[in-house]
């Protein structure tokens, strides 16, 4: 069986968390853009409250241009794509080429959205190639480690997410019965009592967001040790 490195295991765990980072952004900004547009043109402001990001925007089209495409906004949509795409490339042996394409054509999108007339157009094509990226890692992927990691990853972003924007107690639940599933296939190190934490608090009423984030950004141990992998 091959090795893979704590590195590649680090990786591959931030490409799942880059890439569905990218695909949940997009499709709040575009939901929340409409509202701003028409009925609160401050929204955004609250928007960086609940995402735990500086308020460095000067007015909803600053927000709304900046937010989407601006590369030295480390917090950018532009941004997180560009470090999932950096962690595919080195990871090119793990996940193979035709994986990596669809990481490739979803910065060819969004280079394209930025330059647009009609940037949610180009901006869903960014998360029609993440989706497919997904399939891809189903599909073409033998090993069921790397496959795990990168959904780990992608897991756990999306609680974070949804803690955040505090989204319904039926997501949040199904987000965690997901998880569950997931993490014992990684080969990953994590916390097990946190583990725990959470699912007792996916289930209590009214829901604790805060905690939740708290939880789930805390859950992979540091100190993962390399691990053998193989179909």
């Amino acid at each position: 069986m091959a090795i893979l490195s704590v590195e590649h295991s680090d990786q591959l765990f931030w490409l799942g968390r880059y890439s569905e980072r990218v695909y949940t952004t997009i499709r709040i900004f575009s939901k929340r853009f409409d509202s701003m547009i028409d009925l609160k043109p401050e929204e955004y402001e609250e928007y960086c409250r609940q995402q735990d990001i500086p308020n460095i925007y000067t007015s909803r089209d600053d927000f709304s241009n900046r937010y989407c495409f601006d590369e030295n906004d480390p917090n950018s949509i532009y941004s997180n794509l560009m470090r999932a795409y950096d962690n595919a490339i080195v990871l090119r042996e793990e996940i193979g080429s035709e994986t990596l394409a669809y990481i490739q054509l979803a910065v060819y999108a969004m280079n394209k959205a930025a330059v647009s007339d009609a940037p949610l157009i180009q901006l869903q094509r960014v998360m029609d190639n993440i989706v497919a990226f997904w399939g891809i890692v189903d599909d073409s992927i033998d090993d069921e480690k790397v496959r795990s990691i990168i959904k780990f990853g992608k897991r756990v972003e999306r609680i974070d997410i949804y803690a955040r924007i505090q989204m319904d107690t039926a997501e949040i639940e199904r987000e965690m019965r997901r998880l569950n599933l997931r993490i014992p296939r990684t080969g990953l190190c994590y916390d097990k009592v946190k583990l725990a934490h959470l699912n007792y608090l996916a289930q209590v009423s009214p829901l604790d967001y805060k905690t939740i984030v708290k939880e789930i950004e805390g859950l992979l141990l540091q100190d993962a040790l390399p691990m053998a992998s193989g179909m």
